[in-house]
């Protein structure tokens, strides 16, 4: 095995091309977590050399800050070369003295788009593999920024789409992915790993014209020829994030006079989002749909405004696993029946993703399943809530008999037990 690799912050030869890399990395990371710093940061590194170049930035940078440093790989097992990357990258950790773990992607069927899976995948085997770490970082670069923003231009985004990715995005599952690396391009990391003689691989993939991101990246090299920069899609995506925190802001204002969550689901005053311009309007529903669902994506722009001027004509709908009941004075925004009917957990475990039960005692039997019509004939329905908007809420059972609801009375049980969600649903105003 090579001798420990050695990285000290800052050093002459870390500056390469006049280009103070590792003191822009630490200006970013500054702007973005500090001044109090968590005491430990994930990286999640591929490999290639945007990732291995994060690692050695951050890598010194951590060690003069006192933060300890945990490495991941994610090995996808799509080529034959994947085992060997990430022993690469577990051999540059031990050099570095930073732990490190590779984490293997199985029981893919192999259908449907291949990059969309990989990227739900990565996400979600590190967000299993994080632990206690509330920080990981992903080595997107401002060439990732500008073929983001193409991307979804060419799939008629709006400021939702176009602001790009963010630099620091609250994944709603209590960590966040950190992005210091936006504003560095691919030249400038690959001029700085060649420097520092950190080995990195080439993924074929990125050269690989059947994937639509490929294309995007040779569409921008002819469209610069036109004035259509990387540096100005770079420059339209931080003007719309402007834009989204200005409209986001609108709509937590908009949700604090128009919207209650007393029944376990969110209830929208027909009368106030009535009286709300159109953007607004969208925006609200999306993100009552995204907390009802527990989705991480958003519905598509085209469904979303259907099932809108569908609830503004009194017709309920359904859309993104949920369904919109319209009641005399409100929207009631709730679970699909169907999406839930058969799910059923132990009373200690989390139900669809998000909701928790108190139990009243141990060593009873309790289980938590949807309400359905049984359950609701055995607690106090209030009168302004139609009945098949609390029928997918969670209860808590023991055995037929219900023993909490959320929102909801029983003579018996009040206040004994109770079923309680795990997420707030305005941070998804913020998604």
């Amino acid at each position: 095995m090579r001798p420990r690799r050695v990285l000290n912050w800052p050093a002459p030869d870390m500056i390469t091309d006049g280009v103070n890399l590792p003191q822009r990395f630490a200006d970013q990371m500054g702007q973005l977590l500090g001044p109090d710093f968590p005491p430990a940061l994930g990286l999640a590194v591929s490999g290639g050399g945007d990732s291995m170049a994060m690692l050695a930035l951050a890598v010194p940078w951590a060690r003069t800050m006192g933060i300890a440093l945990h490495v991941a790989t994610v090995d996808h097992g799509l080529r034959a070369e994947s085992g060997a990357e990430a022993a690469m990258v577990a051999e540059e950790c031990a050099l570095l003295g930073v732990p490190h773990q590779v984490l293997h992607w199985q029981g893919w069927d192999g259908s449907g788009n291949t990059q969309m899976a990989a990227r739900t995948a990565r996400r979600d085997l590190i967000g299993s593999w994080r632990g206690s770490l509330t920080h990981v970082l992903f080595a997107h670069t401002q060439d990732d920024q500008a073929e983001t923003v193409l991307m979804r231009l060419a799939r008629g985004s709006g400021v939702e789409g176009l602001s790009g990715m963010e630099a620091l995005a609250d994944t709603g599952e209590g960590w966040s992915i950190v992005r210091p690396l936006l504003g560095t391009t691919r030249s400038e990391l690959r001029h700085y790993i060649k420097t520092l003689k950190v080995p990195y691989v080439d993924d074929p993939s990125n050269e690989d014209p059947r994937f639509n991101r490929v294309k995007t990246r040779a569409a921008l090299a002819e469209l610069g020829k036109l004035g259509i920069s990387q540096d100005k899609l770079v420059g339209t995506a931080a003007a719309m994030q402007s834009a989204r925190t200005a409209l986001e802001a609108r709509v937590a204002e908009v949700a604090a006079r128009c919207v209650t969550t007393d029944y376990g689901h969110l209830q929208i005053d027909r009368d106030s989002f009535a009286n709300v311009e159109n953007d607004t309007q969208l925006r609200l529903l999306a993100a009552a749909l995204q907390w009802t669902a527990h989705a991480s994506y958003r519905p598509r722009l085209e469904s979303l405004t259907r099932t809108r001027d569908e609830v503004m004509a009194g017709k309920s709908a359904t859309l993104h696993g949920c369904q919109i009941i319209v009641g005399k004075a409100h929207f009631h925004v709730v679970r699909e029946l169907r999406a839930v009917s058969e799910l059923t957990v132990p009373g200690n475990d989390i139900w669809d993703g998000v909701w928790r039960a108190e139990l009243p005692q141990s060593g009873t039997e309790f289980h938590v399943a949807c309400l359905g019509q049984q359950g609701l004939s055995q607690l106090i329905r209030p009168d302004n809530v139609p009945a098949a908007a609390l029928y997918s809420l969670p209860a808590l059972w023991n055995e037929t008999r219900v023993i909490a609801a959320p929102g909801l009375e029983s003579a018996e049980t009040h206040g004994k037990s109770k079923v309680f969600r795990l997420s707030e649903w305005k941070q998804y105003i913020h998604s």
